[in-house]
């Protein structure tokens, strides 16, 4: 009896460009390891973010191997780098046809997803979307957008939520290429909580003693930061609250080149506010598990806030994870100065809310990914 050649393994390029994916793909890759040898996967980092202080560490924190391919992308706006991605990226396929991917796998909803979706569902290559069907319902959002198109060109699309299966059965996508598997972002957290750095150590190495209680704050969303009335209104409320909380206060790139612009930056200097360069993730995780309060524009961030049990107020009129507000410790708290201290000192007063753990939100989401993925490909890659 002949002895048959062992399958070839399926191919999987999976990409990354912005801090969030690697949360989200560290956990993926190493569930998708433990396939082998039925699946092998070639890494690729297009560049979107490119500060090497909040690029760099995270490779290190969260146990990531470096990039097979870098497409060293940088920053444009939104149309420009989406361009010139889907070029790079296209050209990257026809220079190496070993390359030759059986699918491409993208997470989240930066620029870098709706790209390489697009240019891979040009080349008839099968797509699937870890995170698929989150919705804000506010198309101004350019992350709106890069969702729900993203999401059509998807063959195989994995859920973090239970309420994203009827956001995409509405828009036309076909039940049986819908997978629950959770949330993998809180797969990198669990794994990662017992090396978070300490908040006292965090604050010490950048010189600065630490409160016994405080607040953390992040900000970035263009809405926020790029409109000067905006970012000055948000800061001058800040500046009132740290007169009650002390509010650590890690600076985005984005943020600072728009306090650059807008001529803000003595509003950093209001009393009880400490400024912070951009961190690591095993510092931010430090410092937002140590919280009394998390304030925030960042998606992620209400995600992990949820996760640990801190509450947490985002500063946005809408949040693309509706569980974290249903089920977990955030509010929606909207721009307005006078809303944001009034819910800010309310949580001092009453410890805020604390929520439950949303469904499938356990650590094992990367596990159920990499099985889903292993039977699709078994079908062929077809529903």
């Amino acid at each position: 009896m002949p002895i048959l050649p062992p399958a070839t393994p399926a191919h999987l390029l999976c990409v990354v460009a912005a801090r969030p994916n690697l949360m989200k793909m560290a956990p993926i890759l190493a569930a998708l390891a433990r396939q082998a040898p039925a699946v092998r996967t070639t890494l690729l980092h297009t560049g979107q973010h490119y500060d090497t202080a909040m690029n760099g560490q995270l490779f290190a924190d969260l146990d990531l191997r470096a990039p097979d391919i870098a497409l060293d992308v940088g920053s444009g706006n939104h149309a420009q780098q989406t361009a010139e991605i889907m070029r790079r990226f296209d050209a990257v396929l026809d220079a190496h046809p070993p390359l030759a991917p059986d699918c491409v796998l993208v997470v989240g909803d930066v620029n870098s997803t709706l790209a390489c979706a697009l240019v891979a569902a040009k080349r008839a290559i099968p797509v699937i979307h870890v995170e698929a069907g989150l919705r804000s319902g506010d198309r101004r959002m350019p992350e709106e957008i890069n969702r729900v198109l993203t999401d059509q060109l998807s063959s195989l699309l994995l859920t973090s939520e239970e309420g994203a299966r009827a956001n995409l059965l509405r828009e036309g996508i076909a039940s049986e290429r819908i997978h629950f598997t959770g949330n993998v972002m809180i797969d990198s957290l669990r794994q990662q909580l017992p090396r978070a750095a300490a908040p006292a150590a965090t604050l010490r190495a950048h010189g600065h003693a630490c409160p016994p209680a405080y607040g953390l704050v992040t900000l970035h969303r263009p809405s926020n930061v790029d409109d000067k009335v905006q970012l000055e209104a948000l800061l001058r409320a800040l500046g009132q609250l740290a007169q009650q909380l002390p509010l650590l206060f890690p600076v985005h790139p984005r943020t600072a080149a728009g306090l650059r612009l807008a001529g803000l930056e003595a509003l950093l200097a209001q009393p009880g506010i400490v400024c912070l360069p951009p961190l690591g993730y095993l510092e931010m995780l430090g410092l937002m598990q140590g919280a009394r309060l998390v304030l925030t524009d960042s998606g992620g961030i209400q995600e992990e806030s949820t996760a640990l049990g801190v509450p947490c107020l985002t500063l946005r009129a809408n949040t693309e994870r509706p569980v974290t507000v249903s089920d977990g410790t955030n509010t929606l708290a909207g721009t307005d100065p006078a809303v944001i201290l009034a819910l800010a000192r309310a949580t001092l007063t009453t410890g805020g809310k604390r929520g439950r753990l949303p469904a499938l939100w356990d650590g094992h989401a990367a596990t159920r990914i990499a099985a889903a993925i292993a039977a699709w490909l078994a079908r062929g890659g077809t529903p």
